[in-house]
């Protein structure tokens, strides 16, 4: 046990959980835009398994990361589409409609990678390599955590306080804010529910997509079912641990990918400590956070909740 907490090993859990962090910061801080307007989003996990098939199939034809990013990002919008035709149009019940987009994207996902690969040996790629910010990356300690990561990192760190300045000083966040908390005021002022909580739908979907493109494109040459683990529903759970708040969002999904990698980095290691017990411990924290925060809640007060115009 004793190897797995030496300076270079744990410079290496910290190096690696940044990097892990990324796909479910990106899934986690478009789930709360989707959640502050009211939305209850539970096909993040399908939504992420798209885009990770997309970005594979599209990095596996043409080898350009740009084209597979975007891409994923598409799908991600058209699942957010129907999605939110299904919860904010037909008013289907929020749980219900996730949950059957969940079944549904893993198994188109299977067809679709069987179609391609048709029996053969399914094409592999290089993933993409890390972009070391110059003098940042050679400080000690921090440096290589924070500063000699993918750009798609950079971006999701940069997306933490963009998100919470939109919440909290523009307009139009303001306005999504109060779909999830107070549909009624908007209406007085003439302004579209829907339109807001699409707006909102669409652009958590954009981000899970492109979280399931990083997955892909950074960590995994070829694609298999179900390859996104649980990390959609790690990304729900962070937004409730998180309070709906993007700073401490972050923090948890920082806490979840820590233990995932400290899973990864003991398996390598050989602890005498069986590797299922590490496994587990992201899931565990997230049964624990949610404990811990269940008195304080932030939740918009019409969550989940659809919405009829008067």
């Amino acid at each position: 046990m004793s190897e797995l907490f030496s300076p270079e090993i744990l410079m290496s859990i910290m190096v690696a959980a940044m990097g892990g962090a990324t796909v479910i910061l990106l899934a986690a801080l478009g789930e709360l835009v989707t959640e502050r307007a009211g939305i209850w989003n539970m096909g993040v996990e399908g939504t992420m398994l798209v885009g990770c098939l997309i970005a594979y199939l599209v990095m596996a034809e043409t080898g350009s990361p740009m084209l597979a990013a975007t891409a994923a990002i598409g799908a991600g919008i058209i699942a957010g589409g129907i999605i939110g035709f299904m919860t904010v149009s037909l008013r289907v019940d929020h749980f219900v409609t996730g949950l059957g987009f969940n079944l549904l994207a893993s198994g188109l996902t299977l067809f679709w990678f069987r179609s391609f690969v048709g029996g053969g040996k399914p094409p592999s790629y290089s993933t993409i390599d890390t972009l070391p910010i110059p003098v940042l990356s050679d400080i000690p300690v921090i440096g290589p955590i924070l500063f000699n990561q993918h750009l798609l990192t950079y971006i999701a760190l940069l997306c933490v306080p963009v998100i919470a300045l939109f919440l909290r000083r523009t307009t139009f966040g303001l306005e999504t804010r109060a779909a999830g908390e107070n549909p009624q005021f908007l209406e007085a002022k003439g302004l579209s529910v829907s339109v807001r909580q699409y707006a909102a739908l669409l652009f958590g979907s954009a981000l899970t997509g492109l979280g399931g493109a990083f997955l892909m494109l950074a960590f995994a040459d070829q694609f298999r079912p179900d390859i996104s683990g649980g990390r959609g529903w790690l990304a729900i759970v962070a937004v409730i641990a998180g309070n709906w708040k993007p700073v401490r969002t972050m923090a948890a999904v920082l806490i979840f990918a820590i233990l995932d990698s400290l899973a990864v980095h003991a398996q390598g290691v050989g602890v005498d400590v069986p590797y299922q017990f590490f496994l587990m411990l992201p899931y565990v924290a997230s049964i624990g956070l949610l404990i811990l925060i269940r008195s304080r809640s932030g939740q918009p007060a019409k969550l989940g909740v659809p919405y009829l115009r008067h």
